[in-house]
């Protein structure tokens, strides 16, 4: 069985409703807030035994803060084509920042965004 290398990651927020805000519509989904110990977090939503990997916004004053020179997280586009996800961005309160581009014909597309906390991320899509 194939294993992915990612097994779970955290964004860090300054604001937790504005972070759940900017995902959710952009994204699409519904992310489940979560208090454990000092920790604010909101999950973004996973199925067991799905592909990819599973993952937070967090908050905490001390332990975390936004960025948009550190890790790069690819968010695949639910809708299926990340026009449809970059098309929400600025309404939700972030920026695009790469517009979309080819990366290959077998991998498909990306564009970077910088989130509603300043964080540097990135969509991808097959379309």
């Amino acid at each position: 069985m194939q294993k992915n290398a990612v097994g779970w990651f955290e964004i860090p927020v300054e604001n937790m409703e504005r972070a759940i805000a900017f995902y959710e519509n952009v994204l699409k989904v519904k992310l489940k807030r979560n208090k454990i110990g000092n920790h604010d977090m909101a999950w973004f939503p996973w199925e067991d035994g799905s592909y990819g990997s599973c993952g937070s916004l967090v908050c905490h004053p001390e332990f975390y803060r936004p960025s948009k020179n550190g890790v790069l997280i690819y968010f695949t586009a639910p809708s299926g084509d990340l026009n449809n996800e970059l098309a929400r961005v600025n309404k939700a309160g972030g920026k695009v920042v790469g517009e979309k581009e080819k990366i290959s014909e077998e991998h498909g597309f990306l564009a970077i965004i910088i989130d509603s906390e300043g964080n540097r991320v990135a969509l991808h899509s097959k379309k």
